[in-house]
């Protein structure tokens, strides 16, 4: 019945002043009392964003390594996004713990708790990763929606893309930078690579937006933005 605490918080969450560590801790151990788990540690991720793969956060990796050890058979958590990243993270984590003997209990799942002892509480964690990763997907996809209706539209956003100017919530042509895009599209429709029209840029003194060098990399940007398709 031993059992580690897996505690987690992002840069961001701090600075809005989500979820604490210690609330979460404070559930968990309550949950730890109820069901007569006995922890062993608690481990504390703090400023460290759920991007990260399991193994590649220092608590994370932490984790891991005691339950190679068999130090513990269960992991606890406040929430399935404060241990994975996405479905496919969780549920192939899961089903790695589950040959080894090792349940996860989540503490609230929408107001209940989840066990993968069972069989029923695997399905629910199954179906739950699957819906979190779906609204993930749905928000993403909002996101690239309204990015796309401010470039239609000519409207601001963030940072100020090369060849427009800002004013208010307003983009405006920068002829100036215009007038090096469309020699950049020319180089690239006569073939030269990106390498070359970047080299070319930083040659004849160029200044990119912010001031910096010219890349490979900012080419392929600038020439697949949809900014500067024709109209």
């Amino acid at each position: 019945m031993q059992a580690i605490a897996y505690i987690r918080v992002s840069t961001d969450e701090q600075v809005k002043g989500g979820v604490s560590l210690a609330a979460q801790e404070e559930r968990i151990r309550a949950y730890a009392a109820m069901t007569g788990l006995s922890l062993i540690s608690v481990i504390r991720e703090e400023g460290v964003s759920a991007a990260l793969p399991l193994s590649q956060r220092p608590g994370g990796a932490e984790l891991l390594a005691l339950l190679n050890e068999h130090k513990a058979a269960h992991v606890i958590s406040l929430k399935l996004d404060r241990l994975f990243r996405d479905a496919e993270d969780a549920l192939r984590q899961t089903r790695l713990w589950d040959r080894a003997g090792v349940a996860l209990h989540m503490v609230d799942m929408g107001g209940s708790t989840l066990n993968t002892a069972s069989a029923m509480g695997r399905l629910f964690l199954t179906m739950t990763a699957a819906f979190a990763e779906l609204e993930r997907n749905l928000i993403a996809e909002r996101t690239t929606a309204a990015l796309a209706h401010k470039k239609q539209h000519r409207q601001a956003y963030s940072p100020t893309p090369y060849g427009f100017s800002r004013i208010g919530a307003v983009l405006t042509l920068d002829t100036a930078q215009m007038g090096i895009v469309e020699r950049i599209k020319a180089y690239r429709d006569n073939g030269r690579s990106l390498r070359w029209i970047a080299d070319r840029m930083n040659a004849e003194a160029v200044p990119t937006k912010k001031g910096g060098k010219w890349h490979a990399s900012t080419i392929k940007y600038l020439l697949g933005n949809s900014l500067y398709a024709p109209t």
